[in-house]
């Protein structure tokens, strides 16, 4: 099937409201991941950080994690916090960044992310997250992956998850268009940035389901890739 067949069958079942089957096929230029509940399990140390942030701000833990996987945090806080002027946000955003850099304790591999990346050497494929470039290296480090040549960072953009922007910057740094290109995403902020950009999304771990991704996986050892000329075919689910 071509990249263009998957998008227009994509397309057909988006109007029909059908979810993609379980298991699936899905042919690609270009591979846009995300880092954070994707390639590395990081929900240990992102809870401790955010937890501790919601005691200082008299917000309720539960609901604090609710908001803020898949997106930057001063977006998460003005979202918790939609009264407090954004120039504190960005101030203890920085603060956030650095308390999480420091703190990799329990960061690990996504089973199957080391394989998973190691086959796409020769694929076009960026790193889509909403860290820095610090944490990003700090996380992808501490659960022994090798960082993407392509990255877009939180410095990079200018507007977080959901907005598209971050996976249609990737998309031409690889130089590929946005409708040949597969997002791998686990929350929902990152599932409908990737759908906003007008692009396929393969949804990895138990918060993707909710948020109807094209096809879902448990982690990335249920993924194949075949690389072929010009392209991969992703065999979803088997």
């Amino acid at each position: 099937m071509s990249s263009r067949g998957s998008a227009a069958e994509f397309l057909r079942l988006k109007r029909l409201e059908l979810p993609m089957p379980a298991t699936a096929v899905l042919t690609a230029r270009a591979l846009l991941l995300d880092m954070d509940g994707t390639l590395v399990n990081s929900d240990a140390a992102v809870e401790r950080v955010w937890r501790r942030w919601a005691e200082r701000n008299g917000l309720d833990g539960d609901e604090v994690m609710k908001v803020v996987h898949g997106r930057q945090g001063y977006a998460s806080m003005a979202l918790l916090l939609p009264d407090r002027p954004m120039e504190e946000n960005y101030a203890d955003n920085a603060r956030m960044l650095a308390e999480e850099t420091a703190d990799t304790e329990g960061v690990v591999a996504i089973p199957g992310a080391p394989q998973f990346l190691a086959s796409l050497r020769g694929v076009p494929h960026a790193l889509v997250t909403s860290a820095n470039v610090a944490l990003a290296t700090a996380r992808m480090a501490a659960a022994g992956l090798e960082m993407p040549e392509v990255r877009v960072t939180a410095e990079s953009v200018g507007a977080s998850k959901p907005d598209p922007e971050g996976f249609l910057k990737g998309a031409a740094e690889l130089g590929v268009d946005p409708a040949e290109c597969v997002v791998f995403e686990d929350s929902g902020a990152g599932i409908e940035a990737g759908r906003s950009a007008g692009m396929r999304v393969v949804g990895v771990g138990p918060r993707a389901g909710a948020y109807r991704p094209d096809v879902v996986v448990r982690d990335l050892t249920q993924l194949r890739v075949d690389v072929f000329d010009g392209g991969v075919r992703l065999h979803v689910g088997e």
